[in-house]
């Protein structure tokens, strides 16, 4: 036989070691790509929610200090950066707890419903709460499994993030308003 023989299996591992590095890397680009998507639509659902937020506020279906806190809550939540995620969090859940507050239950909804000149805005304000806990959601998963693979060995050995920062999951309550889940 060949001297030249045993290098064969050496050449394969060396190529099914620079395939698993090759895959894993574009891997961990798709989740961060994915993670940087569903950040983008977890801010949208969040500015729609407050926008949604203010106009209930000037819409005068709700007592004046409610709609002073309601308008408070959502003018913060707003402006909150998004450098800070903790700070950010603590606005929107801030926001979700004067919902809570406003909306306590299915009666509630229902006279709010009948003194709005736009009834259809309470469904709005459902609909929107269902989808800012699905992008939430969405996010964090992405960001769980990026982390999952950022954590592997030979990731870190040979640096395959590269420079991207360390994702980061957004904690907040997202509970919707009790009066509207019924529905």
């Amino acid at each position: 036989m060949p001297d030249w023989w045993w290098w064969v299996p050496v050449i394969v591992a060396i190529c099914l070691v620079g395939l698993y590095l090759s895959m894993t890397a574009g891997r961990l680009d798709r989740l961060h790509r994915r993670i940087e998507t569903s950040r983008y639509a977890l801010d949208l659902q969040l500015l729609r929610r407050s926008a949604l937020a203010l106009d209930l506020a000037s819409a005068g279906i709700f007592d004046p200090a409610t709609t002073v806190v309601l308008a408070d809550a959502a003018h913060v939540a707003r402006v909150a950066s998004d450098d800070d995620l903790v700070m950010r969090g603590l606005a929107e859940s801030d926001l979700t707890r004067v919902f809570v507050a406003a909306i306590p239950d299915e009666h509630d909804a229902d006279e709010l419903r009948a003194m709005a000149s736009d009834p259809s805005m309470l469904e709005d304000l459902r609909g929107i709460c269902v989808r800012v806990q699905l992008s939430r959601r969405f996010h964090n998963d992405a960001v769980r499994a990026c982390r999952q693979v950022r954590r592997q060995r030979l990731v870190r050995w040979l640096s395959l993030a590269g420079r991207t920062p360390w994702p980061h999951t957004m904690e907040m309550d997202d509970t919707p308003p009790p009066g509207l889940i019924a529905r």
